[in-house]
């Protein structure tokens, strides 16, 4: 058996020796180079923009304005257009691109080109109380943006005990390691190199876009450097590199985003104020649960984030309401960033049980477990397999809570916290959204076989997992399947999202493999061949299938600096089976710290005079670096869900980040006695707080 053993990834030796070609490096004949010209005001109209010096430049070979780039299909989404018009919408937005001989000519051209604006009045500061304040339909998952049982104000006014207060997470961006990044060649059809979560999904937007026949694209990413969202759709940026090569006469361009354009064309995690209102009996037991979600949105294409669903069924009690409000403003439009929604919407929930918890005079961990739900409340359905309190228990024996206590080591306030968390699976929006996935195995010769699907391994060890499933599911050592993927040739596969990809591939490449089996049977003949697909779950009518974990975190904080270190952090993961220990682990370890920058560090800065993030680069935008991770463990408990798959496996990768950032903040507030309810936190907030 290849399921469960902690393989090496098959594309590290590739990775790190620098062979493994991503978007930029793939070799293509006589490239041109495409640098982009962005914005600098945040609402507006472009009233003239003098390209003749830039042109004029030896190695130009185009420069494209809305006023000469081919016009794309009229019905495309705001979000996907580029160069259709002088119309800003939001700081940085593409206004222009060079497309020259070299990077270096044609960013030295592109300085050359002169720009003027009519700039109108803009609003970038998301508020609770903003007047245009509105009640979005849905959310992104297609969730209702409202939903409630019983009377929750009665029930709060009556509770024995009441937590209501506010959090409020800032706006957060993608730093994949790889920036997005694209090749792009036009002739009687179009081959672009691309980094890409779902090159079937991008085929699709980009035919629309381009107004090109789908079937003449291809799309081709067997790697990716991270993406954690940011990599599912097309960009305008890889529109405009095919446009470039439109017009260039079919000639390769390649453009590669700069990190400080990184933060205006690649979207970002929203902004979000929250209230939370907890009401609860003597015994600790919630009477009411209120959870109303304030988040931006893009005033030119809506994206309402899913703050406050998984406050639908993550606690029992019998009176609920969530409600989710939006606020269009001047900036580009919001996207999913690792654990969307989750992430922000357990930061404010996890921090009010704490709060809870002190009220009542709880332990933590108990008020948890009290309130653990017998079934879906948002559904009505039994879970599939809900193990979180095991995940607290394991958790705090393994992390020493029982002797738990609040404590001093020289000039360092000592306290530890804990979060519990909830990831969904999306199995109606997958079937909805991106249709069924499908895979192929065909044999070779030689006792070797060919597994091909669509999937995408954006850095999460896919192409390894995926292997291991194949060769269980053919029956033969891991060393006789060679795999192939990321390239829209192969049968389709729905794009990396949700941390579902391994279920969803995986179920894929299962039925391809019983198929092969059962028509070719256990001897077949080189060429033999068959296809599976993973359609609709049947199970997801009558269970509901979460993952669900706990985290544990001691937090360090100076008493006289106010400065904030994390010296263990510790995941307790209820993820169904594990396909690979290793990988799973690294990517579990990979999300919590990515909690942990959460937690301490990330926070766009907006100058809000002129629109900009003022903080777009790795000097200003701090991320978790080794030196602020220490002893950080990720354990699972290795229940297999057979309700989710024929594997037993459940989401995995996302559940890392969720929870982290109201763990840490509850570990702040055991050490110090300060409540952090607005993220991230920094030094400057304790300080002056903290108890001299």
């Amino acid at each position: 058996m290849s399921i469960g053993i902690p393989v090496e990834r098959m594309d590290g030796r590739a990775k790190v020796t620098g062979t493994a070609p991503y978007a930029y490096e793939h070799p293509v004949v006589d490239p041109l180079y495409l640098h982009l010209i962005q914005s600098t005001i945040t609402r507006g109209h472009v009233t003239g923009i003098d390209t003749v010096a830039a042109e004029a430049l030896p190695g130009v070979a185009a420069v494209l304005t809305h006023h000469n780039a081919p016009r794309l299909a009229a019905d495309v989404p705001a979000e996907f257009r580029a160069l259709q018009s002088g119309e800003i919408v939001h700081h940085g937005q593409i206004i222009a691109g060079v497309v020259a001989e070299s990077p270096q000519i044609a960013q030295h051209a592109a300085e050359l080109v002169r720009v003027t604006y009519d700039a109108q009045p803009h609003d970038t500061r998301l508020r609770a109380d903003h007047p245009e304040l509105y009640k979005p339909e849905m959310v992104a998952i297609g969730a209702p943006a409202d939903s409630a049982t019983g009377d929750a104000d009665a029930a709060l006014a009556s509770a024995v005990f009441q937590v209501d207060q506010t959090y409020t997470t800032p706006a957060m961006f993608h730093s994949p390691i790889e920036p997005h990044a694209t090749t792009a060649i036009w002739g009687d059809s179009l081959t672009v190199y691309e980094a890409s979560q779902g090159v079937h999904d991008f085929t699709a937007l980009l035919a629309q876009v381009l107004d090109f026949p789908a079937d003449r694209i291809r799309v081709i990413a067997p790697y990716v450097g991270g993406a954690f969202g940011s990599k599912g759709l097309a960009r305008p940026h890889a529109v405009l590199a095919a446009l470039a090569s439109r017009v260039t006469g079919g000639r390769a361009v390649k453009v590669a985003l700069t990190r400080r354009q990184m933060f205006a064309l690649t979207n970002h995690r929203p902004a979000t104020v929250q209230r939370v209102r907890l009401g609860a009996d003597a015994d600790g037991q919630l009477t009411a649960l209120v959870h109303d979600a304030t988040v931006s949105t893009a005033r030119y294409e809506e994206y309402v984030e899913w703050v406050a669903t998984s406050s639908r069924n993550m606690y029992a009690t019998p009176n609920r309401r969530t409600t989710h409000r939006a606020v269009r403003l001047d900036v580009q439009m919001p996207a999913p960033m690792r654990a969307p929604g989750e992430a922000q919407g357990h930061f404010a929930t996890e921090t009010a049980m704490d709060e809870l918890a002190a009220a009542v005079g709880m332990d933590p961990i108990e008020l948890r477990i009290r309130n653990e739900p017998p079934t879906d409340a948002d559904t009505g359905l039994p879970w599939s397999g809900r193990h979180l309190v095991d995940c607290l228990r394991l958790g705090a024996h393994k992390f020493g809570w029982a002797d738990r206590a609040k404590r001093r080591q020289g000039d360092w306030l000592i306290g530890t916290g804990v979060a519990a968390a909830t990831l969904p699976t999306w199995f109606k929006l997958i079937s909805l959204a991106y249709g069924p996935s499908n895979a192929a195995v065909e044999y070779v010769g030689d006792g070797r076989y060919l597994v091909g699907t669509g999937a995408s391994d954006a850095g999460t060890g896919a192409r390894t997992a995926l292997s291991q499933i194949a060769a269980d599911a053919l029956g033969v050592p891991l060393s006789d399947v060679e795999l192939e993927l990321g390239d829209n040739a192969l049968p389709r596969a729905m794009l990396a999202a949700g941390s579902m990809g391994t279920m969803v591939w995986g179920s894929a490449i299962v039925a391809a493999a019983q198929e092969f089996r059962r028509v070719h049977g256990t001897d077949p003949k080189p060429g033999a061949r068959a296809e599976g697909t993973m359609a609709e779950n049947p199970n997801a009518e009558r269970v509901t299938i979460d993952s669900f974990h706990a985290v544990f975190a001691e937090a360090a904080v100076h008493a006289d600096t106010g400065e904030i270190r994390v010296p263990r952090l510790l995941g307790v993961f209820d993820i169904g089976r594990v396909v690979n220990p290793r990988t799973v682990r690294s990517q579990l370890i990979g999300g919590m710290t990515m909690g942990l920058s959460m937690a301490l560090h990330e926070s766009g800065t907006v100058d809000e005079r002129v629109g900009a993030v003022v903080n777009n680069d790795f000097a200003g935008y701090h991320i978790a670096t080794h030196a602020d991770v220490a002893d950080i463990d990720a354990v699972w408990l290795g229940k297999p869900d057979p309700y989710a798959n024929e594997m037993g496996i459940r989401p995995a990768g996302e559940n890392g980040v969720i929870g982290v950032a109201a763990a840490v903040a509850n570990a702040v507030h055991h050490a110090t006695g300060v409540r952090i309810r607005d993220l991230p936190i920094t030094p400057d907030k304790l300080v002056s707080r903290l108890a001299r």
